[in-house]
C-alpha cells in the first residue's frame, strides 16, 4: 500500500506543487476550453490567455506573500 501512496502522493505533488489555485485555474481553462470546442466555437486562443492570467495572478499572490 506504501507504493500505491507513494505514487499517488508524487502526481499531487508533481501536479499542484507549491501553488493549488494556479493548478486549479489550468484545469478550469481546460474544461471551458474543451466545452467550447465541443458545441463548436474555435477556441484555441482562449487556453494561453487563461494560462497567462493565472500565472499573472499566481505570481502576484507569491510576491505578496514573500513580503
Amino acid at each position: 500500500m506504501n507504493l500505491v501512496k507513494a505514487f499517488f502522493a508524487f502526481w499531487y505533488d508533481f501536479i499542484v506543487g507549491d501553488d493549488w489555485v494556479a493548478a486549479a485555474g489550468v484545469v478550469i481553462g481546460l474544461v471551458i476550453t474543451a466545452g467550447l470546442a465541443r458545441v463548436g466555437v474555435n477556441a484555441w486562443w482562449l487556453l494561453p490567455i487563461l494560462v497567462a492570467v493565472v500565472f499573472g495572478f499566481s505570481l502576484r499572490r507569491a510576491i505578496r506573500a514573500a513580503r
